[in-house]
């Protein structure tokens, strides 16, 4: 459904509907130069190359990974050093850092971390962040991130002007073929991507088949996602322990000096 080989043109539009501006993907690259270990929670995980030779990492991930933030740098700091170390080849000794362009991390999650689910966040459904600096200088910076939660916005309702930032993701949350329809009802436009949509629908079993492997990782890694969580919060209940132990440790020195001074006075208790 989104591949740039066919349909350069949709992975183009939902890019742009994300990040607020409008890009051409102009061809996928390959990922065997990829540094870091190839992740197997994920719907869709595609590297792209834009016109204006800015670079794409878009991720569509079902179960959410441990320490989102830490992740995110890392691939976004694989993704700078790939395109530093290829135009770098391409120019030799022409070579300036004034070549390098943008890359974008995109990270679509279909059910979000917790973290992203406070009620300070509970109406928004997509962060944009950049290196900012506190002084007021600008600089151009080259990474960007995106992260998109799913079921934040299946949940609330947004405004029109963002036509078709809402046709994209209102398709990625689509479960039923009605709500296919209603999406073509709305947005005419995605009609052809709403009947390809369907036959994931229609066809359960042979999309599964294709990626039994896939999804046989997936188990391991869900596993592996479940054990991070655990352990994260026995670390959280063993700082509370810790806290609990330093009042207490309090409360008694105070309750001896107290006694201490009852005791010098004479004073009975």
């Amino acid at each position: 459904m989104f591949n740039p080989d066919i349909y350069s043109y949709r992975l183009s539009s939902l890019i742009s509907s994300i990040i607020g501006t409008t890009v051409t993907v102009r061809c996928i690259l390959s990922s065997e130069e990829n540094l870091l270990p190839t992740c197997s929670m994920l719907i869709m995980d595609i590297l792209v190359k834009m016109d204006d030779g800015s670079i794409a990492n878009v991720e569509i991930q079902k179960i959410p990974y441990a320490f989102p933030g830490e992740r995110m740098s890392c691939y976004s700091s694989d993704l700078l050093l790939r395109q530093y170390s290829r135009v770098k080849r391409e120019k030799g000794r022409d070579f300036t850092y004034k070549g390098m362009k943008k890359v974008y991390t995109i990270v679509i999650f279909e059910k979000s971390p917790s973290i992203f689910k406070t009620e300070q966040l509970s109406n928004i459904y997509i962060h944009a962040g950049k290196t900012t600096f506190n002084s007021g200088l600008t600089i151009n910076m080259l990474q960007e991130y995106f992260i998109v939660s799913l079921d934040v916005f299946k949940e609330n309702t947004y405004p029109k002007y963002t036509y078709t930032q809402n046709a994209w993701l209102s398709l990625l949350t689509a479960e039923t073929i009605d709500d296919l329809e209603q999406i073509i009802i709305k947005y005419p436009w995605m009609e052809s991507i709403c009947i390809d949509m369907s036959k994931y629908l229609y066809e359960p079993e042979e999309v599964l088949n294709m990626f039994s492997d896939a999804l046989k990782i997936l188990d391991e890694n869900t596993v592996r996602y479940m054990i991070d969580e655990m352990e994260q919060e026995i670390e959280d209940q063993k700082t509370l322990l810790h806290e609990k132990d330093n009042v207490i440790l309090q409360n008694t020195t105070e309750f001896q000096r107290l006694k201490s001074i009852l005791d010098s006075q004479g004073i009975k208790y």
